[in-house]
């Protein structure tokens, strides 16, 4: 019997773009013109993402998998404050939140989180040097005025530093800009021009590079990529639609 290549399209032919896809993933460099983006949205679908909140929640269950239990956690902009209650809930540890919105602070003090109603670049040089295990910056650090002030006193109140960021460079995002000639509006960046929250865009790769002119440490790298979650390289910056980081001080 003959054995079916895995590759195959659903017309038992591989599909031409794939191959071209590969060396655009290997290199990020190849020449997306209009016509291939369409193609790579007709191959690979936006429905192939896992559905709601369990894609938005992806994150919280990377994050609760690495940090050990009883450790000292400062989650910046914890929102209504799910992530950091579970992390005091199961895993035992001392946890502070710090939340700008008064309603969603509100809402995390009733489910027993500590929160700080203030803006997040007004508390952190309240916090001594390495003062907690890990501070995370969950989906936050693309709505900073602030950014990289935010980042170098995190690294500083942090032994160990959570940031995670939605990608501007998936290619999802250059086919909207590209072919739509419209700012991109997706799972991952589900608001309009006028009232999106994101202020500062970046890509995975303007992460990377930061890191390594700042000599900051990447411990791991996680992104969500085709729908699934997995270890990600510098080599993904095309294909990660949300990106999730490990780091600390050099």
């Amino acid at each position: 019997m003959k054995k079916e290549n895995q590759n195959n399209g659903p017309d038992g032919k591989r599909p031409a773009v794939l191959a071209v896809l590969e060396r655009a993933v290997s290199r990020d460099r190849v020449n997306l013109d209009p016509g291939l983006l369409e193609e790579i949205s007709r191959v690979y679908p936006e429905t192939q993402d896992m559905a709601g909140e369990a894609r938005h929640r992806w994150q919280d269950r990377v994050i609760v998998s690495e940090i050990p239990k009883g450790a000292y956690v400062l989650d910046l902009g914890c929102g209504t404050g799910e992530l950091l209650g579970q992390l005091i809930g199961g895993m035992g540890v001392h946890g502070q939140a710090v939340e700008v919105d008064p309603e969603a602070a509100m809402v995390a003090m009733e489910h027993g989180v500590p929160v700080l109603n203030i803006d997040i670049s007004e508390v952190l040089s309240d916090f001594s040097d390495q003062s907690f295990d890990y501070v995370i910056l969950e989906s936050t650090i693309q709505t900073l005025k602030d950014p990289m002030n935010v980042l170098s006193e995190v690294l500083r109140v942090g032994k160990r530093c959570v940031v995670s960021f939605p990608n501007f460079g998936h290619w999802r995002t250059r086919y909207d800009l590209a072919v739509k000639g419209r700012m991109p509006v997706t799972e991952s960046l589900p608001y309009q021009w006028y009232d999106t929250p994101n202020i500062r865009v970046l890509t995975f790769s303007d992460f990377m590079d930061w890191c390594a002119k700042k000599r900051v440490n990447i411990l791991a790298s996680y992104g969500l990529v085709n729908g699934s979650v997995r270890t990600i390289t510098e080599k993904d910056n095309l294909m990660v639609k949300e990106a999730l980081m490990f780091i600390s001080q050099g």
